[in-house]
């Protein structure tokens, strides 16, 4: 990213939804050494130029393996070894280590964007063709730019994911009056033990957030995914915490709890980048283990702040399905794939509608647990 102009690039990517496209971002992903050849991720970025304008841009990575992507692609990966297929390298399109809706090309107003899509579309094909990459993949794109991908020979891959969605809620109790009694009940009581334990909890946001609290978090993001061993998720450094800092600070919003008496520096803390009405959960931690705490940092202080600041959706972030009593439905994300060996591209059009369904199953499945009140007409609302 550094060697593509900053502002130029921001000029385009500020017009879309997700923050996890704009340059700072981006940047700070590779500068800080968490996105490196090192580390599996070669940072191989398309731009397009109209004379010294900057017309349209992808950020794309090769890949050498398939952390930090979320979609959990190894069944593909297993079916090209047993065909005698190198899956990797692969072409990767996506904001690294952020499993978050989003992803589209960048194309300045005023451009035809399904002629621009092609062009960029038949770049990568080539570039991947010539250096011998397996496929190209598009992922947790934005709904309508399957639309445009689709025709060109990708296929649509959906992923269970959750969102909070304002359904024009004035206030938290607004919020809990969709829940049953028991889940109401059990939601206050998840709050009282905050100040059962002696916590207080706080929401910073922008330039109210103390400089120190991101090299904390960078500590407790290590501390959460050392408790799952091999299964964790650490791929950022400390220096892209503290980076956020400088560049980035104006998006993010933390959660805090501080514990009685040390009113100084959080026991636990959660961060959070928003952008417009939208908001995303991105890491959590603390230093050892509170009744209650997960769920008031990471779910009831931000719907909260949400509400208060007119968030129209939350994404909470990947996995848990613990969400759905808390309030978040279960949803389909996308991404998009094409394989370039003829038999592998053959084997995922084939089989890839009835792992969509199995997929979509599952999604019904949880918001039947949806604990929210019945309807006279038996439709939960």
């Amino acid at each position: 990213m550094a060697s593509i102009d900053r502002h130029q690039w921001d000029n385009i990517a500020h017009n879309l939804k997700t923050p996890f496209l704009e340059w700072d971002w981006l940047h700070q992903m590779e500068v800080s050494g968490s996105i490196t050849e090192k580390t599996g991720w070669i940072p191989n970025h398309l731009t397009v130029w109209s004379g010294k304008k900057l017309v349209a841009g992808a950020p794309l990575y090769i890949k050498i393996h398939s952390e930090g992507e979320f979609v959990y692609d190894y069944l593909w990966a297993e079916i090209a070894s047993r065909l005698g297929i190198q899956y990797y390298p692969k072409m990767v399109g996506m904001s690294p280590v952020t499993p978050v809706v989003g992803y589209r090309f960048l194309i300045v107003p005023g451009i035809d964007k399904a002629k621009m899509t092609r062009l960029m579309v038949n770049s990568i094909d080539h570039f991947c063709i010539e250096h011998r990459l397996s496929g190209s993949h598009f992922l947790f794109v934005e709904p309508d730019w399957k639309d445009l991908l689709e025709p060109l020979g990708y296929k649509s891959w959906a992923h269970q994911s959750f969102i909070w969605k304002n359904r024009g809620f004035k206030s938290f109790d607004d919020f809990l009056a969709q829940f049953n009694s028991n889940q109401r009940k059990n939601i206050r009581r998840e709050q009282s033990a905050m100040e059962k334990q002696g916590f207080l909890l706080k929401t910073y946001s922008g330039d109210e957030i103390p400089m120190n609290f991101l090299s904390l978090m960078y500590k407790y993001y290590v501390n959460t995914n050392e408790k799952f061993g091999p299964w964790g998720c650490k791929y950022l450094t400390g220096d892209f915490f503290k980076g956020l800092y400088d560049t980035y600070r104006h998006r993010l919003v933390m959660v805090c709890g501080f514990e009685k008496p040390n009113w100084q520096t959080p026991s636990g803390m959660a961060l959070f980048v928003v952008k417009k009405d939208q908001l995303y959960g991105r890491y959590w931690g603390c230093h050892k283990k509170f009744d209650a705490l997960h769920f008031n940092i990471c779910y009831y202080q931000p719907i909260q702040w949400a509400i208060k600041h007119g968030i129209q959706n939350y994404n909470p972030g990947a996995g848990g399905d613990h969400k759905v009593r808390r309030g978040f439905q279960s949803v389909p994300s996308y991404s998009l794939l094409r394989f370039y060996h003829p038999e592998l591209q053959n084997i995922m059009f084939h089989h890839i509608d009835g792992i969509n369904r199995l997929e979509q199953e599952e999604i019904d499945q949880m918001n039947r647990k949806l604990p929210f009140v019945t309807s006279k007409l038996g439709k939960k609302i």
